[in-house]
């Protein structure tokens, strides 16, 4: 079992982003998905009783350096098909294999796998 994690210059990353109107977290989950990795809602299956979230406090760039508040919210999914991942805002992807614990990105990431090692678990 692995699970896809988007590459930035020095860091990895998920697919996510603000809701935008008339969506709601999941409709803005899938839209994301596909834009980030143009894996569209056919390929997946999504697992509706998991939902993680986390707060925490980022510099924003349009606020001039000030710190707001962002709270992300995942869902987990299971891929029903092979897909050939395009990624159109990260410099690349990869293929994590499912080997907890993980030590990742402590501020979302980590968390996010250890509750989902939870869950698999229960």
């Amino acid at each position: 079992m692995s699970f896809l994690l988007l590459l930035k210059p020095n860091s990895y990353d998920l697919p996510k982003g603000n809701i935008e109107p008339g969506e709601n977290e999941i409709s803005c989950a899938l839209r994301e998905l596909f834009e980030e990795s143009g894996i569209t809602a056919n390929d997946i299956e999504l697992d509706e009783k998991f939902r993680f979230a986390v707060t925490y406090r980022i510099r924003h760039k349009r606020l001039k350096g000030k710190k707001k508040e962002k709270t992300v919210v995942i869902f987990l999914a299971w891929l029903k098909n092979e897909v050939i991942v395009k990624t159109s805002e990260h410099s690349g992807y990869t293929w994590m294999a499912w080997n907890p614990p993980h030590v990742i990105q402590k501020k979302t990431i980590d968390p996010l796998l250890t509750e989902l090692e939870n869950y698999l678990s229960g």
